[in-house]
């Protein structure tokens, strides 16, 4: 199950619910868990992104409207909110998300007219992940979700939509990623003699004292001084998350302790990377000011992204694989593993033995064991499950590209990382560069093929 490349874009409920990346690099269906809580305005947005409704463009024979725009542009203008990040003049940012849309609906298009299919059950185990993600059940997800302006069924289709072009785009472009050594020896002694932060990666947590639109210089002073108090305590050894919940005015930040992920620094605001440049591991910046209000930066992690340190987070896991053919359905086999998994934790049978006899690949021999696996090594979507998993838990059946899966985390360890296995993570690295490559030029000679009629401009 070495990982492949699953490009995601921005589907979901970015900000109000769930956030896609528009190219996650090999995340799958990782989502970032910002439902709910307090928020501040987004620029120009409406309260009611659903205003007026008329047909914006034409993609082949169907529509893209003025209410699919204007809600993807508070989507957006939420989470670039959030973020610190500037946000562009509204002209121009509806314009990027129209230019989305269209590529979006061209590749979906692509996607049904090639026999792409996703089953319910695929949706529900996308709807499951992204509640356990976000450490609720799915009937809370759901409450979130309509609180936030949002449907269930529309959540769904946004799922549905984005597991669609994640396999078309797995389907048309992994071929395109092959690495050779060569290249693979020329990366490693670059990133050896780089002394600059282009490799770095980040992991950082904010509070934001959000600054309404329209305040007078007496409110935003009173703010700055409110930002400055909870920088001195979070300075003084308070826990973060516990002031994140009660002073942050970011999206969904009481679910996440304000963090926002480990990503390369240049996929930050500027802001943040300038205030936490000369920090160690759980510093906590300086009171800084972007366009959304005041915030205070704390490191959660450091690490150059280009080659990942000496050491890592190894887990070693087991699992139980059926792969479902014309006499086993895959929704036979989930609920073949849901009772393997209620037999295990009620003692009545050994994972092993299970695997011995049950599992359809080559760990069966070894009772389902993987070995210790190194990050990246597994698709996203076993990995994501994985990683959710505390030692000696067992999974819900999981459906991956490779059939279905009942799997159990045996134990985690820190481990350093040998020669060869730094070779495979820098092979990983330069191959997920080829695949945004491939990827860019790929969806725009889908963008290219497709009939495009703009009508109105939205609004």
């Amino acid at each position: 199950m070495i990982k492949q490349r699953a490009f995601v874009l921005g589907l979901a409920f970015a900000a109000q619910a769930v956030a896609f990346g528009p190219a996650a690099h090999g995340q799958g269906l990782r989502v970032s868990p910002q439902l709910g809580g307090s928020r501040p305005a987004a620029r120009g947005s409406d309260a009611n992104p659903r205003a007026a409704d008329y047909i914006v463009a034409i993609v082949n024979s169907e529509p893209v409207t003025n209410n699919e725009v204007r809600t993807r542009m508070f989507r957006f203008e939420q989470q670039l909110s959030q973020q610190g990040t500037a946000l562009p003049p509204r002209p121009e940012l509806a314009r990027q998300v129209l230019e989305r849309l269209i590529s979006e609906k061209a590749q979906l298009q692509l996607a049904r007219e090639t026999g792409v299919r996703i089953d319910e059950t695929t949706v529900d185990q996308a709807e499951q992940n992204v509640a356990r993600q976000n450490q609720v059940d799915v009937a809370e997800l759901r409450r979130r979700i309509v609180a936030d302006g949002a449907t269930p069924a529309q959540f769904r289709d946004d799922l549905r939509n984005q597991l669609l072009l994640t396999r078309l785009r797995d389907r048309e472009l992994e071929s395109r990623a092959r690495v050779t050594d060569l290249e693979v020896d020329q990366y490693i002694r670059e990133q050896q003699g780089s002394t600059d932060s282009a490799g770095l990666e980040v992991n950082l947590a904010h509070i934001l004292v959000a600054i309404p639109e329209g305040a007078s210089v007496t409110q935003i002073a009173a703010l700055q001084a409110k930002a400055q108090r909870v920088q001195e305590r979070a300075k003084a050894g308070e826990d973060f998350a516990r002031l994140v919940r009660e002073f942050s005015d970011a999206p969904g930040a009481a679910a996440t302790g304000g963090i926002v992920g480990l990503r390369p620094a240049d996929r930050y605001p500027p802001l943040f990377v300038e205030a936490t440049q000369s920090l160690r591991e759980g510093g906590i910046s300086s009171v800084v000011r972007s366009g959304a209000g005041f915030h205070v930066i704390k490191v959660v992690e450091k690490r150059h992204g280009g080659l990942p340190g000496a050491n890592v987070v190894q887990s070693h896991a087991r699992h139980i694989l059926l792969r479902p053919t014309a006499q086993l359905s895959e929704a036979a086999a989930r609920d073949k593993l849901a009772e393997f998994k209620k037999q295990i934790e009620a003692g009545q049978a050994d994972f092993a033995q299970l695997a011995k006899d049950n599992s359809q690949d080559a760990s069966a021999r070894n009772g389902g064991d993987l070995g210790w696996a190194n990050p990246g090594l597994f698709v996203p979507e076993f990995e994501d499950t994985l990683n959710a998993l505390s030692p000696g838990q067992l999974s819900e059946p999981l459906v991956s590209r490779f059939g279905v899966h009942l799997i159990q985390l045996l134990e985690r360890r820190e481990a350093s990382l040998s020669q060869r296995e730094q070779r495979d993570l820098a092979r990983g690295v330069l191959r997920e560069k080829k695949l945004d490559e491939a990827y860019a030029s790929w969806a725009q000679d889908v963008r290219g093929r497709a009939y495009v009629e703009y009508r109105e401009p939205p609004l």
